[in-house]
């Protein structure tokens, strides 16, 4: 059945069909659909790809007779999410710890809503009562972003969750998604395309907290109830661990790998979690973010590979790379030249071999947990650091055999870096899905 929000706006049915498949197709690669969606919408996480497109890709294994799936970089849970629309069993993995709670938090939609909706109303009718001045106007970020009397709200309802609620129970912890869906929409700095915060670019409409608290929570209520009367299934799972080295708790073997890591294009994504961590006291300043979050991932920004002051021969000699060595020498040797006549000098040429390392060794993680026959679907995007093209898609088909699987095929969706005024190359990139044979 269908539901309907307070809006009159219809939630789309989760499955094939609900979208046209060519329509489908060219928008499999983006998350924005999925702020439309139940569940998937209660926290904007930019990273991603299209739900709809998995719910379409779970059904096809299901007429193959497959029904296990894994998304080594699962990010909020997209791919989570949409198996159990469809009744299947899923797991995840995921190493940014903010992102991780965010994705296992969404899985607690099977909570009583009725009593989520009074457990909120008492956090909220508690908050109200004890709004005072805050001296968190001093955290720099924090004091850009957020008018005195918003921030006042906002740490009343945080510091009502931490004194009486933050104890990792699950309608609790739906609570703590709730404050936290609502930072950007009560502060006045605008947002980048990828959730980088903009101190300086003011929004014309900002939310009173208390009102985007009781707007998000009953979005939820909403959600929840839609989940249960369309029969989802609230069977997945999601383990904090490395995709490079999964270890722990992982003894399933999967049918169907839906999966979208990080692409070598210098996107810091522990700084789009950086407004939200510093709002809860995790990190207080942007050198925290290495510390906190960016050790843990894949290297795929040049703050990363600058920060563990990488060598380039060290790493070309790991033997990982070795079906790839001759093409990404070449590309990192040019690299290592280039940065040097540019203003930022980014060590690309580092962060380019470490990144086909980490997405290497996950290649060779994942091999042992895919059954044979098993099908695996990346989606990437390739990349020209400072002019320099990467083959993303071929090197990584050549490392996925190398690392014991069958066979490789990439299937373009959509052409990149051709709308952007300000680009720094002219370089036509694109996007698409590697397809990887188990």
């Amino acid at each position: 059945m269908n539901s309907a929000n307070k809006q009159g706006v219809f939630f789309p049915e989760m499955g094939v069909g609900s979208v046209a498949k060519g329509k489908l197709k060219a928008r499999s690669s983006t998350f924005i659909d999925n702020m439309k969606l139940p569940i998937h919408r209660w926290f904007r996480y930019s990273a991603g790809f299209s739900a709809e497109w998995v719910a379409s890709e779970i059904t096809e294994c299901k007429k193959r007779g497959g029904a296990g799936v894994l998304d080594p970089f699962a990010g909020s849970g997209t791919t989570l999410l949409a198996s159990e629309s469809n009744g299947v069993t899923a797991t995840g993995f995921e190493s940014h710890p903010f992102i991780y709670r965010v994705a296992r938090t969404k899985l607690n939609w099977n909570v009583d809503h009725k009593e989520f909706r009074d457990r909120c109303q008492e956090v909220l009718s508690c908050a109200k009562n004890s709004v005072r001045a805050t001296d968190r106007v001093s955290v720099p970020l924090l004091g850009k972003c957020f008018d005195p009397d918003a921030l006042a709200k906002l740490d009343s309802l945080k510091n009502v969750y931490a004194d009486k609620y933050d104890d990792g129970g699950e309608l609790n912890e739906l609570i703590w998604l709730a404050i936290t869906g609502i930072i950007r929409a009560c502060s006045t700095a605008g947002t980048a395309q990828w959730q980088y915060v903009l101190p300086k670019n003011k929004k014309a409409k900002v939310l009173d907290p208390f009102v985007a608290f009781t707007i998000k929570t009953e979005q939820i209520i909403e959600d929840i109830f839609y989940a249960k009367n369309n029969f989802w299934t609230p069977s997945s799972r999601i383990v904090m661990t490395d995709a490079r080295d999964p270890g722990i708790g992982v003894k399933d073997k999967f049918d169907l790998v839906i999966t979208s890591p990080p692409y070598p294009n210098n996107y810091d994504y522990a700084d789009a979690t950086r407004l939200e961590m510093t709002f809860w006291g995790e990190v207080a300043c942007w050198g925290d973010l290495h510390g906190a979050v960016r050790q843990y991932l894949v290297r795929s920004c040049s703050q990363h590979s600058e920060k563990e002051k990488l060598n380039l021969d060290d790493l070309l000699d790991d033997d990982v790379l070795n079906p790839i060595k001759s093409g990404l020498t070449k590309a990192c040797r040019e690299l290592e030249v280039v940065r040097l006549s540019r203003g930022g000098r980014k060590t690309y040429h580092t962060m380019v071999a470490a990144y086909f390392i980490d997405l290497g060794n996950a290649l060779r993680a994942l091999r042992p947990l895919c059954k044979r026959g098993s099908r695996l679907c990346f989606v990437i995007g390739d990349s020209a650091p400072y002019g320099v093209y990467l083959s993303v898609d071929k090197w990584l088909g050549e490392l996925a055999v190398a690392a014991g699987f069958q066979s490789y095929s990439f299937e373009k969706i959509r052409d990149r870096n051709t709308k952007w005024k300000n680009r720094k190359h002219t370089i036509p990139l694109q996007e698409g899905r590697l397809w990887v044979d188990g």
